[in-house]
């Protein structure tokens, strides 16, 4: 099966990160926060971010607190990475963390059905709440009670919290590369 999903645009890239020589004070600041955080550069999301370098700036410190410093597990948040990603056909999302969500447990079976669409056929009990949780908030904006009391009793009410904010962090970052028309 291909790693790769199909993306949500096509054409010319809109919004290129500016030429480093032309950056002002505030876009070379943002870059520096980035090149010494986990990221270690200007990368994906952040090259479209650039032309709003303190929108930017904020934004990376949510996803580098959502990705790195949560108290979910690595396997679970990389599941819902690619939920969005497929939810919102975004390549470059797709494409960084597929690697991730393997190395992380995700199955590669699992990970192929979200590819096209299809209900995973060997998630675990609390990878299943996560795939029901992330397609109910992403398809109706809503979760219903029952599936939201479930995931609660295995993640907590702070890992609920996290996942929600999750899915919103990678939503944004879909929008803004689907917009930009940012390649993979």
């Amino acid at each position: 099966m291909s790693t790769t999903i199909l993306s949500a645009y096509s054409g010319d890239e809109r919004l290129a990160i500016p030429s480093e020589a032309t950056w002002t004070s505030a876009q070379a600041e943002a870059a520096a926060e980035l090149r010494a955080g986990p990221r270690g550069g200007v990368i994906g999301p952040f090259k479209p971010l650039m032309h709003s370098p303190e929108l930017l700036s904020r934004v990376q410190k949510t996803g580098e607190y959502l990705r790195y410093n949560t108290n979910l597990p690595k396997r679970l948040t990389e599941l819902a990475i690619l939920i969005v990603a497929k939810h919102w056909g975004q390549p470059v999302e797709w494409n960084i963390h597929y690697p991730i969500a393997i190395d992380a447990g995700v199955k590669q079976s699992d990970i192929d059905a979200i590819s096209v669409d299809d209900v995973p056929p060997s998630l675990d009990t609390d990878q299943r709440l996560v795939y029901d949780f992330c397609r109910s908030l992403l398809r109706n904006g809503v979760v219903d009670d029952v599936l939201y009391m479930q995931l609660e009793t295995v993640i907590s009410a702070k890992g609920v919290v996290d996942l929600t904010a999750l899915c919103g962090y990678y939503t944004l970052l879909a929008m803004v590369m689907n917009v930009a028309r940012t390649p993979g």
